[in-house]
């Protein structure tokens, strides 16, 4: 085979938990919380030592995310209220880890889908937000799994790791290192998602998805055609976790809340919708692509009135369910996973020659395009 050092993606592969928590069952949990906090603390609340906690309601959700469902590995103990945090027995090191296991899964289906080998791969990037450890790479473990000669390596920037991911395979294939490397994004968010807080408990769901990205001389018949890709990042503390291996030099404030997901919903909603349009609408442009003449976005799944306003900027009218699928109703904001679960299901359906677009965009801030065509 000669390559040809042009990257297309071959195929996609998803991984979804058979359990689904619903914003009816999430509620009553939370509800159920707030109701027992506030009868513990009711003294303190009278003193006006301590704020009483307010409950939560299925219509306070629906319309701040436009979520109303999400996948999680551990359900009960998520939904039990002296819990609220996923529950499962720790592994041993010569055990495949969890997040290993969730993306082996999802790297399998999209190996099937392209008729592809093991062996013909080159590489496994993980690239995720909530990696499970430090070291050995999470990349490395999965790489073993599915018994892949080469090289592999985690890389983490939030939402956009996919996005990251992406463009960095599709440069291993322009270089000429590799000619097929299988792109991993395992995320269970439920991990660090703080569930006893009413404005973000509802956000987050588990999944792992996959992206093989090859060289055109390899790819099947029918594949995608990476046009371009860009990527961007500007610093922001407005969506944070400070969770890491450093906390142990301050024990005194490990349990607070910015251990786990915070964010400024407000302020991420402003600042972000422009930046991602503007990037978008810049690389259509150098790309000497029409934005009008795109045939779908599929866009990072974490809140649709921000991807309402991107599309409407892009397309340049309002963007109905075919030319913006959601998956976040069902799925809730996967981090770098959500806008390749809304490509994997929402593009076989495409004609050959038809352009989209695949974007991300999260905490850093970080926005990564991926501009493709169907062949095939």
């Amino acid at each position: 085979m000669q390559p040809t050092h042009r990257p297309v993606i071959s195929a996609t592969g998803l991984f979804t938990p058979e359990e689904s928590i619903s914003n009816e069952e999430l509620v009553a949990s939370f509800n159920t919380y707030v109701e027992r906090f506030n009868a513990r603390n009711a003294e303190a609340i009278a003193a006006g030592e301590i704020e009483p906690l307010e409950p939560s309601s299925v219509e306070f959700i629906e319309k701040a995310s436009g979520i109303k469902a999400r996948h999680v590995i551990a359900k009960a103990p998520v939904l039990d209220p002296e819990i609220m945090a996923p529950r499962w027995a720790e592994r041993a090191n010569d055990e495949l880890s969890i997040l290993a296991e969730i993306g082996v899964k999802a790297a399998r289906e999209a190996l099937e889908r392209a008729g592809r080998d093991a062996a013909d791969v080159d590489a496994v990037l993980c690239a995720a937000s909530n990696m499970q450890r430090p070291y050995p790479a999470m990349a490395i473990e999965i790489q073993q799994a599915l018994g892949i000669e080469g090289f592999g390596f985690d890389m983490n920037v939030a939402c956009s790791s996919a996005t990251f991911g992406i463009q960095t395979a599709a440069d291993y294939i322009r270089a000429g290192n590799a000619r097929s490397v299988l792109v991993v994004s395992p995320e269970i968010t439920s991990g660090h998602l703080n569930w006893r807080d009413r404005d973000s408990h509802f956000i987050f769901g588990d999944v792992a998805t996959a992206v093989l990205v090859e060289d055109a001389a390899m790819a099947p018949t029918q594949h995608w055609d990476i046009l371009g890709t860009r990527l961007k990042t500007v610093f922001s503390n407005n969506i944070r976790n400070n969770f890491g291996f450093l906390n142990r030099a301050h024990p005194e404030t490990a349990d607070r809340p910015d251990k786990l997901f915070v964010q400024q919903g407000r302020k991420v909603f402003k600042e972000v919708v422009p930046m991602v349009s503007q990037m978008i609408l810049d690389e259509a442009e150098r790309l000497e692509i029409d934005p009008q003449g795109l045939r779908r976005l599929w866009l990072h799944q974490a809140n649709t009135g921000m991807n309402r306003l991107i599309a409407h900027r892009v397309l340049g009218h309002e963007a109905n369910e075919d030319e913006s699928p959601t998956v976040l109703d069902t799925y809730g904001n996967t981090s770098s996973a959500g806008s390749i679960i809304a490509f994997h299901l929402h593009s076989d359906d495409l004609a050959p020659g038809d352009t989209g677009l695949i974007c991300s965009f999260g905490a850093g801030y970080s926005a990564g395009t991926v501009f493709v065509r169907r062949i095939g």
